[in-house]
């Protein structure tokens, strides 16, 4: 029961620093901090000693769009290969940005939560080669990657791009981005890969 207790103040954590009115630079600090001293943090334990923060391209102002909102629907179905089985992803609305389309999906779990995965022409090469994400609100990143705006709009902040867990260690099993949430452009921004 231990490591279930351990993982719910990991996400009240997560969710409290997204939340929380600190710059870019005090979040990536807060966020290293979690990296380095949390017992569910996705670094291996073994590297923990060592972990000198996460890797990030620096701000980019440019990062930011706000994109209008279409309606979108149907359904994807991931297994993720791990104890959480098939999950379903139900297409909510896509965002006509300046990278492309991209489709924001709500997580048919108990609870549901938002989900924004996306592969751009960095990953791979400087970025993590399965995609990173914007949101994971079920995970507690609420509010800085994706902001709803009035109007059928969106807020996307690429600077909160982050990495899925399993980029940090292969005991963790993530859904990647799927066809239709990955980008030719280079979006520069958020975080690098773990590993030189």
């Amino acid at each position: 029961m231990l490591s279930e207790l351990e993982l719910a103040d990991w996400r009240e954590r997560v969710a409290r620093l997204y939340l929380s009115d600190v710059d870019l630079a005090g979040f990536r600090a807060g966020r290293d901090e979690l990296f380095a001293t949390h017992p569910q943090s996705p670094i291996p334990v073994a590297e923990r000693s060592d972990f000198a923060g996460v890797r990030y391209f620096p701000p980019n102002p440019e990062a930011v769009v706000e994109a209008p909102l279409r309606s979108a629907s149907g359904e994807l179905r991931i297994d993720t290969g791990g104890p959480d089985g098939v999950i379903a992803y139900r297409r909510v609305a896509i965002a006509e940005t300046s990278w492309g389309p991209l489709t924001l999906w709500w997580i048919e779990a108990y609870g549901g939560g938002l989900f924004v995965p996306l592969r751009d022409g960095t990953c791979g090469r400087e970025s993590y080669g399965g995609g990173r994400y914007l949101t994971d609100t079920v995970k507690g990143t609420f509010g800085r990657g994706v902001e709803l705006l009035p109007g059928d709009r969106v807020r996307l902040d690429a600077n909160y791009l982050y990495n899925p867990s399993c980029a940090y260690d292969d005991r963790w099993a993530c859904p990647l981005a799927p066809p239709e949430n990955r980008v030719e452009v280079e979006i520069r921004a958020g975080e690098l890969t773990y590993h030189d």
